[in-house]
């Protein structure tokens, strides 16, 4: 189409359920705009009239809302067969291109980002609204870092009167970023909006959900009953302060959680001034992700397995003769040897020595019931580990736990093979037996009648 309304149609830039959105030219302001465009389908009263009360919605919300991170609305047009919103044009990525466990942001990106939406929130609920749908697709990041909450269509206008509102609509969020009182149908408040903040704030520092499942009705039991784990268990490199600031976010109580955005942003703060802002750490990662994919324990794995375990392991800068695992301890802690060598030993006698790209430790994390060490590992000369933790490990990916499981068990095997030569080097001479072993097959022969 050439225009929308007044609007030059200049390209299309997404499509949604609903909605296409388009950028336009406004040949009043001259000013590039983002239209969001909606037909009604005549076959289909019902959600006609709901799209256009979202429509009404919206626009009587965005007169209110005059912030720098959120989106603001210029205008929106109700016709008969069609409606539309001109939006501000953000030139940007939504939240979304920021939550895999391969594409993370540097850590004071991240806080920073978060900071500006929890005073977004806050300046919308002093105006009376309440989001509702507050996810990484609905926050959109320009080019400066700064964030632009969008799509207030869903909000709640809390100081009409819920009972007679036609326009409160139930069940609408994002299933996996709800609170549990907005599961549950409960009345809300600004604080759905700041839990679901806690939620994306988790899958970027993460990678991953605080709730997962493979159904909806299992995923909304573990939202209402269920504690989410701690991301300190999930990347230990966080400072440890965000293990309270989430907890406090995701808390079920509403008594407990933050009262309003400016208290969620304040905590914040106090985690953002301890982090360095360069990008050093990033350009870490990258170094760290290139040692691992050259490795033949990892030849399998997918790069997004390396990155997620990334995420939750460990580096350690070992000296020479220093003991990494001692015999009788109980941990399920191993690690890959990325630089340097070790020796193995067991009662005080030595059974190998490791090189660089060997795993370590692997047997007290793989047996079942006995956690403890059978064995002693001592560095030879200054190494390079990488240390996995069992609890995080089973926090992670079904996908990566399985690859974790497979490689460890082929090296284990692998090692035991190479046990088995040397103790036939020292053995007796071997029975030998005589004929064929037996195949379980039976011979007939047929008579004649």
């Amino acid at each position: 189409m050439e225009s929308i309304g007044k609007y030059r149609v200049i390209r299309e830039l997404g499509k949604g359920a609903t909605a296409v959105v388009y950028l336009c030219q406004d040949p009043d302001s001259q000013r590039q705009v983002a239209i969001k465009l909606v037909r009604f389908e005549r076959d289909n009263a019902a959600m006609s009239r709901r799209l256009r009360k979202l429509f009404q919605t919206e626009l009587s919300i965005a007169r209110r809302l005059d912030h720098p991170n959120i989106v603001k609305v210029f205008d929106a047009v109700v016709e008969d067969d069609q409606a539309y919103i001109a939006m501000e044009y953000v030139d940007g990525v939504s939240l979304e291109d920021f939550c895999r466990i391969d594409r993370l942001l540097p850590l004071h990106r991240v806080i920073g980002i978060i900071f500006k939406c929890c005073l977004a929130l806050d300046h919308a609920y002093r105006q009376g609204v309440i989001h509702r749908d507050i996810k990484p697709a609905n926050i959109l990041l320009d080019r400066d870092d700064n964030p632009k909450i969008a799509d207030f269509g869903l909000a709640l206008n809390i100081h009409k009167d819920m009972d007679r509102d036609s326009t409160f609509i139930m069940g609408v969020g994002s299933p996996a970023y709800m609170s549990p009182e907005q599961i549950k149908g409960y009345p809300l408040n600004q604080k759905t909006d700041l839990y679901s903040l806690g939620v994306v704030l988790f899958q970027m520092l993460t990678g991953r959900l605080p709730f997962r499942a493979k159904n909806p009705a299992t995923l909304t039991y573990k939202i209402v009953n269920m504690e989410a784990p701690l991301i300190s268990h999930l990347n230990p490199n966080l400072p440890d302060g965000l293990d309270a600031i989430i907890k406090k976010a995701l808390e079920k109580d509403l008594y407990s959680r933050y009262r309003n955005g400016a208290e969620f942003a304040k905590d914040l703060s106090t985690v953002r001034y301890q982090i360095v802002t360069d990008d050093e750490p990033e350009a870490a990662d990258t170094r760290y992700f290139e040692m691992l994919r050259k490795l033949e324990f990892f030849l399998e794995f997918e790069n997004v397995e390396l990155w997620e375990i990334l995420r939750s392991a460990v580096w350690r800068q070992v000296d020479r003769n220093v003991t990494l695992f001692s015999e009788g301890e109980t941990d399920r802690r191993f690690g890959i040897l990325v630089q340097g060598c070790v020796e193995v030993s067991l009662e005080g006698r030595v059974l190998t020595r490791l090189d660089a790209g060997e795993v370590v430790g692997e047997m007290a994390y793989l047996h079942a019931a006995d956690g403890r060490r059978h064995g002693t590992v001592v560095t030879l000369e200054p190494c390079l580990f990488l240390e996995i933790s069992g609890p995080a490990l089973a926090l992670s990916s079904e996908e990566l736990q399985e690859r974790m499981q497979k490689a460890l068990t082929t090296k284990v095997i692998d090692r035991l093979r190479q046990a088995n030569k040397l103790l036939a080097r020292q053995g007796q001479p071997a029975t030998k037996g005589s004929g064929s072993p037996p195949t379980g097959s039976v011979d007939l022969e047929l008579q004649p009648l």
